[in-house]
């Protein structure tokens, strides 16, 4: 029996210290925590009031004042960098309107020369006929030669430049489109008609770039 008790109260003592162990650590534990969160307090604090004093120290630093020496310096350097800026434009400018005229210059001096490079066959046509013409023995042939270089040519300023050329005996008078050089009564005549067409008039597609010269047969008085 006494065994016993002295084996209950072992038992009692033993789960007291635990116990007390168990307290003692979890109050290790608390005053660690505590410890740190004032750590990280008083650092937060250090670092509030640093930066509080770098405002302050901001807010309290005089504002530097330019002297006039500084101030003409500075106008100075932005003069200089604005004329550099206005002679840049300028040599740009000038570079633009030459390389204009230029161009425009090109443009008028070769502006004819794809109808001139087509006026070539014809040419060579000419040539061909004036050679064959020099031992030809059939003058109708040389006749029918040119005819063809002619027929050929017209077409190509018709069909590939719009040129179309008008004015035929018999055609209404126009005097906006005929110079009439001559006029002639007849009788029977009812309107202004063209008698003769000495100079065949031409327009590019609708602008007339020269008049036709006519002989114009009016009604008798």
């Amino acid at each position: 029996m006494a065994k016993e008790n002295q084996k209950n109260e072992t038992e009692e003592n033993q789960t007291q210290k635990t116990a007390a162990e168990n307290e003692a650590a979890k109050a290790a534990e608390g005053n660690a925590a505590n410890s740190e969160e004032a750590v990280k307090e008083e650092a937060s604090a250090e670092i509030t009031e640093a930066s509080g004093e770098e405002e302050a120290s901001k807010e309290t630093e005089p504002e530097k004042v330019e002297t006039p020496e500084e101030k003409i310096a500075k106008l100075e350097a932005e003069n200089a960098e604005l004329k550099d800026q206005l002679l840049r434009r300028a040599a740009d400018f000038d570079n633009y309107r030459k390389r204009m005229i230029k161009e425009k210059q090109e443009t008028y001096d070769y502006a004819n020369a794809a109808l001139l490079s087509d006026l070539l066959d014809s040419l060579d046509n000419f040539d061909r006929t004036v050679d064959a013409a020099a031992t030809a023995t059939d003058p109708k042939s040389i006749a029918d030669g040119i005819k063809m270089i002619n027929g050929n040519l017209v077409k190509m300023l018709e069909d590939k430049y719009g040129l179309v050329g008008y004015g035929a005996e018999g055609d209404d008078f126009n005097p906006d489109e005929h110079e009439a050089i001559g006029r002639m009564e007849e009788e029977g005549a009812e309107k202004e008609t063209l008698a003769q067409v000495y100079l065949k008039g031409y327009k590019l597609k609708d602008k007339i770039i020269r008049h036709a010269k006519v002989m114009v047969k009016v009604p008798k008085a």
